[in-house]
């Protein structure tokens, strides 16, 4: 018996578990939603940053969207090559560019929106409003324990 809770003991302890089977699943339908519009899950987080912040340069883009400079510049090649968007050098730091979406861009953008704003209302549906609150609640207090935990945050 001591070996049964000793092992529930560990797994409930373990909410990061948890945490990356709720991220993995809403990432994997999120994919699966997308398909028919195109774009990846990153390429869909760009776009939408994008259509809410034209000009925006690449790094700013990534700090929006989690990830590194170096995954944002191939998730923009990736975009670009298929004229999703533009980039542009900047009118006065002539070493940063501009990225835009172009109209295709933008109706990809549409039609994965309403794919992606789907899967996240139907998430929001499983919840009341008092559950929803708390639950954004929880995952901000654990965004902060975590960011607290992490060598050189203090």
């Amino acid at each position: 018996m001591p070996l049964v809770s000793a092992a529930h003991s560990r797994t409930t302890e373990r909410l990061g578990s948890h945490l990356k089977r709720a991220e993995q699943a809403l990432n994997a339908t999120k994919t699966a939603v997308l398909k028919p519009a195109g774009p990846t899950v990153a390429q869909y987080a760009a776009l939408l940053h994008l259509s809410d912040n034209p000009g925006i340069s690449a790094a700013a883009l990534a700090r929006l969207c989690g990830v590194t400079p170096p995954t944002m510049n191939t998730v923009l090649k990736n975009l670009q090559d298929r004229a999703l968007i533009t980039r542009s050098p900047h009118e006065w730091h002539k070493n940063v560019l501009e990225t835009r979406l172009t109209d295709e861009g933008r109706a990809v953008m549409a039609e994965a929106d309403t794919a992606a704003v789907r899967v996240e209302r139907a998430l929001a549906a499983e919840f009341t409003d008092a559950e929803r609150e708390a639950l954004t609640g929880l995952l901000a207090r654990c965004v902060r324990a975590l960011g607290e935990q992490r060598p050189g945050s203090s």
